[in-house]
C-alpha cells in the first residue's frame, strides 16, 4: 500500500490545507537566489515543492504583505515586498 502513509502533516485549523514542511523563509530565500524576482515554477523547483503547493503558500504571503506579484506575459513573477522598482521620480 501508500509508502507515504505514515507521513501525517499538520493541518490549517481554518483552511483544512496542509501546513507542510516548507516554511516561509524557505520561499524567501528561494526568490532571493533568483535575484529578488521569480516566477512560481522555479520557486516551487528551489524550495522541493509542487507547483500548486508554491502557488498558495505565494499567495498566502502576498496577503500578508511579504511579497508582491506582476504579471508579465504568462508568467506571474514574485518579488520581495519593498524590492519592487519605485524609486522612478
Amino acid at each position: 500500500m501508500g509508502g507515504n502513509m505514515g507521513v501525517m502533516r499538520d493541518r490549517d485549523e481554518e483552511s483544512g490545507r496542509y501546513t507542510g514542511q516548507y516554511t516561509t523563509e524557505d520561499f524567501l530565500d528561494a526568490i532571493n537566489a533568483e535575484g529578488g524576482m521569480a516566477g512560481t515554477g522555479d520557486i516551487a523547483d528551489l524550495v522541493g515543492c509542487a507547483h500548486d503547493t508554491a502557488y498558495k503558500r505565494l499567495q498566502k504571503m502576498e496577503d500578508e504583505g511579504l511579497i508582491s506579484s506582476r504579471k508579465v506575459g504568462n508568467t506571474l513573477l514574485w518579488m520581495i515586498s519593498g524590492t519592487e522598482e519605485q524609486s522612478a521620480g
